[in-house]
Formats: C-alpha cells, sequence, structure tokens
C-alpha cells in the first residue's frame, strides 16, 4: 500500500487532470482552422452549412490574427484557384439557395451581415474592402460585368 496520504493523492490526480485538460484546450486552440472545399460546402444541407459555419465563426473568434489571416489567404488561394465554370456553378448554386429562402429569412441573413460590419473597426472594414477589391480583380471580365449587372441602382 502506498505510503502517501490520501489527500495528497487526490491533490497529485487533481493537479494531473487539471494540467492535463489544459493541454488539451492549448492543443484544440492550436489547431489549425480548416478551410472548407468550395464544391464540398456547396453540396451541404442548409442546417449542415450553418452548423460548420458557426464552429467555424467560433474557431476564427479564438484564433489569433496570423490564424485569421491565414485563413482567408487560403480561402481565397482555394476560391482564385477554380476555374471560371467552376466558380460561376457556384454562383448559379448560391443563388438559387438565396432565391429559394422565405423573404424573412434574407432579411434576417442581410441584416446579420450588416450587423457584422458594423461592428467591424475601420481598420478591418479597409481590410475588408481591400480584399474585395482584390477579388475583383481576379474575375474574368465577363464575371465582373455580370456581378455589375446584379447591382442595385444607387
Amino acid at each position: 500500500m502506498s505510503t502517501i496520504p490520501l489527500a495528497q493523492r487526490y491533490r497529485r490526480w487533481l493537479q494531473l487532470a487539471a494540467a492535463s485538460a489544459w493541454l488539451a484546450c492549448a492543443a484544440a486552440q492550436a489547431a489549425p482552422i480548416d478551410v472548407p472545399d468550395a464544391q464540398d460546402w456547396a453540396q451541404l444541407t442548409p442546417a449542415e452549412r450553418k452548423a460548420r459555419k458557426a464552429d467555424m465563426r467560433r474557431q476564427l473568434d479564438q484564433a489569433s490574427p496570423a490564424e485569421r489571416k491565414a485563413f482567408r489567404q487560403q480561402l481565397r488561394q482555394q476560391i482564385e484557384g477554380l476555374t471560371p465554370e467552376q466558380r460561376q456553378a457556384l454562383v448559379q448554386q448560391t443563388r438559387k439557395r438565396w432565391q429559394n429562402l422565405p423573404p424573412g429569412e434574407q432579411q434576417r441573413l442581410a441584416d446579420e451581415r450588416r450587423a457584422q460590419i458594423e461592428a467591424m473597426s475601420p481598420a478591418e472594414r479597409r481590410e475588408l474592402l481591400r480584399q474585395r477589391r482584390d477579388m475583383l480583380r481576379g474575375l474574368s471580365p465577363e464575371e465582373r460585368a455580370a456581378l455589375r449587372d446584379r447591382l442595385p441602382v444607387r
């Protein structure tokens, strides 16, 4: 039988358990955030997309600025790596899903996005604008014209 008092054994066990839990949390946060494949993402049901998006948002909220930047760059590279036909197919699928949403859900999603943008700092808004301009530069002239035609008149 052990000569270590019972209270001391429990204290050591609790310390080990706490250290293990801390290491598990640190390892979970250190894991890179996976960029979903665009084709796979388009095949998900709305409920699955919502759950995956919430999980990614939680991970991005906990990530460092460098990790968030790496995620955005990887996502941008993935999208830019698609052929114009693949991008157009994704755009059509997204548009079809949007048009199939009830008007109340469309409004809720638009309000949600507006609130996200309003919550950004001026530097984050400038970065978002820069990213959008970079994305537009990567589109073909036909894709840019099609996008321009869909914009509301100001």
